[in-house]
Parts: C-alpha cells; structure tokens; sequence
C-alpha cells in the first residue's frame, strides 16, 4: 500500500489528526461552504424594492422572507450535525445542496409572495447543511490551535462573501432582474457540489454516532447543560446578532438613512468585509502566539469600542458614509478576531458530538439572527439612534456572558487536542 494512503488510514483507524499541508484545500471548500449564507441573505437584499413591486408587498413583509429563511435554517441546522455524526461529512453536504440548488432555482420562478416565502424557507432548511458540517470537519481534522488558524483562514475567505454578494446581486438585478439572482444562487450551489467531491471524508468509521432520538435529545440536553458551552455559544449570538442588524438593516441604511441607490450597496459591504478579512488575518497570526482566551478578549474590547463610537456619533453627528460605515467596520474587525475561537472553544466543550455541538452553534447564532431580522428590524429601522441602542443591548449580553466565561469557567483548552 502506498505511503500517502497508510498515513490517511491512520488517521482514521488510530485517531490521528491530518494537518494544513496534507489537505490544504479543506479550508478553501469549508470556506466556499460557509459562504452560502451571506450569500443567500445579502445577494438578493438589493432587489427589495423590485421584488416588493412585483409581489405587491410592503418593506415589512420583505424583512419576513429574510427572518423565514434565517429560522429554517436554525432549526434544521439541529438535525444536519446529528446525522453527519452518524453517516459521515461528505454525504450530508451532498444531500443539503442537492436540495438548496432545487430550492434557488425555485424562488427564481416563484409566482407570488406566498410562494417565494415558503421556497425561501426550503432555502434555509437546506443551506444550513454545509454550514455546520464544515465547521465540524476543520475539528476532526486539525489539532486545538491549528483549527483555531484554519478557522480564522475560513473567517479570512468567507469574509469576501458580504462584500461580493449584495454588489454582484445589485448587478444581476440591473442587468437581468432580481430572479436573476436566484438562478445564480442555484449555479453556486452545483459549483459547490463538484468542489466537496474532491474532499476526503473526515469522519473515521470508529467515530460514527447513534441518530436514535433518544441518544440526540441526550447530546441537546448536555449541551444545554454545559455552562461553558451555552455560554460561549450565547455570547457568540450575541456578537453575531450586532453585526447581523447592520447586514439585514442594510436596504434600511442605503436607501432610508444615507438615501443612496441600489448600486451603493459596496459602499457599506466592501469596508466592512476589509474589516472582516483584517480581523481573520489578526486571530490566524495569534493562534500560535497568545492563549485563545486573549484572542477573543481584544476582539470584544474592538467590538465595544465600536459600538460606543456607533451610539456617540448617532447622537451627535449628521448620516453620512463615513459616521454610518466607520463604526461598522471597527465592530467587522473585532468580531472577526474572537468569532474563530470561540467557535473552537465551543466545539471542543463536545470532542465525540462535534456535528451536534455545530449544530447547537449554528441554531442560536442563526434563531437570534432571524429574530433580529423579524422583530429588531421592523421596530429599530426608524432612526439611526434606534439602530445604535438595539446594538448596544446585544453587545452588552455579550460581553456579560464572555466575561463570566473568563472569571468562573477558566477556559484553558489543550492545544493538542
């Protein structure tokens, strides 16, 4: 047998963990893979007012085919990690991009708001699959700190997602109309499917785990149990959801607050994902250098030094592109930092139910993110104050919540785990 293949067998047969040279490309489809959420939230949020005049709805009722997709896709993201657990990585991405290609090409050809709605929430149900399976196979595959790192690489190439998406999709909707949009989404999922065929499953057969209900529900319940992990869980939500406001509030921004066109939408994503790919780049530089602990605790001051700037200038300076946006891009760098190791924190708090323990993860960053686009939208989008303070709020969770994690749990992981 040769070398290369005694060396993949081991890593299955005797636990051993593959490093960033042998499968270098795990990150770019991880990476890809994460991007299907942005990309399905933000690609289309330039078409608003085309779509609202086609299905004769209102801004309102547009912001709800947003938070349908975002509670779809939490809610599934709760079986998609059990059954990777149990039949494996590979055929579970398989099987939710089958379904997100279908579910693209359909709101493509929606009739009617009804229809659109639904299909959006199909959108969600399968979208969700690749998301949590790819967080869990960058664990199986790297020890603590070089996940960490590959993580911040996956942070550092998702991060073009929110610059790309509402730009590209502004220009399809120019160029072609807002369906469009969803065709290509479709396309994006078939790239995505023959990328995945070229990745080695991570998953060893000796690590597979039970789906019996009972034994899922016993995995949910630990974790809802575990101090650290809900902790660290919550406060990235927390995180996720101030950031995400200023995402699904961005047709609020563009047109209503800074009054620009549907062409602008770069104006606001492009800074912010410098923002984002800043901060990846920073938390890679740091895995190997400080404790995690560190990483995420400069993220959360760069964070709430941006909110305070964010609240201050609201108060007291005029809307433009520089008070609006600068704020916004401070906050992307450092969520950007702490996101990829609390991530890690987190899933480490469950090494043998690393699928679930994703999901888990994915189903409270993703439930806060749709309430935050069906009830925090619709009551802040008024003022720009408004949107400062319901910021504010969810920061000031999450860093309580990071703070009690660092004071009374002791979050020290092996970084050879």
């Amino acid at each position: 047998m040769p070398l290369h293949e005694i060396r993949t067998l081991s890593h299955y047969k005797f636990g051993l963990k593959v490093t960033l040279k042998k499968q270098p490309h795990l990150v770019l489809v991880v990476a890809l893979l994460s991007m299907i959420g942005p990309f399905t939230t933000d690609a289309y949020l330039p078409s608003f007012p085309k779509i609202e005049a086609t299905f004769d709805v209102t801004r309102g009722m547009m912001s709800q085919s947003l938070s349908t997709y975002l509670f779809m896709f939490a809610i599934s993201t709760l079986f998609w990690g059990p059954l990777s657990d149990r039949f494996g990585r590979r055929i579970i991405i398989f099987v939710s991009l089958g379904l997100y290609v279908v579910a693209s090409f359909a709101c493509g050809l929606a009739e009617n708001y009804h229809d659109f709605l639904l299909i959006r929430g199909l959108q969600g149900l399968a979208a969700s699959g690749g998301f949590v399976t790819g967080r869990a196979m960058i664990r199986d595959a790297y020890n603590a700190s070089a996940a960490h790192k590959a993580m911040a690489q996956v942070s550092l190439m998702f991060a073009l997602a929110p610059a790309v998406a509402p730009v590209f999709g502004a220009w399809l909707d120019i160029q072609f109309g807002w369906r469009s949009v969803f065709y290509f989404l479709s396309i994006f999922g078939v790239f995505l499917i023959l990328l995945v065929a070229f990745v080695d499953e991570t998953l060893g057969n000796d690590q597979r785990q039970t789906v019996h209900p009972r034994a899922v529900i016993g995995v949910y319940t630990s974790s809802l149990m575990h101090r650290q992990f809900l902790a660290l869980v919550l406060s990235l939500s927390f995180l996720f959801a101030g950031f995400f406001l200023y995402i699904a509030g961005a047709p609020t921004i563009i047109y209503d607050f800074l009054g620009l066109e549907s062409g602008d939408f770069g104006l606001l994503f492009i800074p912010m994902v410098a923002g984002l790919m800043l901060g990846a780049f920073i938390s890679s530089r740091l895995a190997h250098r400080v404790q995690i602990q560190t990483t995420v605790t400069l993220g959360f001051m760069l964070v709430a030094m941006s909110v305070l700037l964010n609240l201050i200038q609201s108060i007291s300076l005029e809307a433009s592109v520089i008070t609006v946006i600068a704020p916004v891009v401070l906050y992307a760098l450092g969520f950007s930092i702490a996101m990829p190791a609390i991530t890690i924190l987190a899933l480490d708090c469950f090494p043998k139910n690393r699928g679930s323990a994703a999901s888990m993860q994915g189903f409270f960053q993703m439930f806060f993110s749709a309430m935050v686009a069906s009830i925090a939208i619709p009551l802040l989008q008024g003022e720009r104050i408004y949107f400062a303070t319901g910021q504010f709020i969810l920061i000031f969770f999450a860093v309580l919540l990071w703070l009690y994690i660092k004071t009374r749990l002791n979050v020290r992981p092996s970084m050879n785990s």
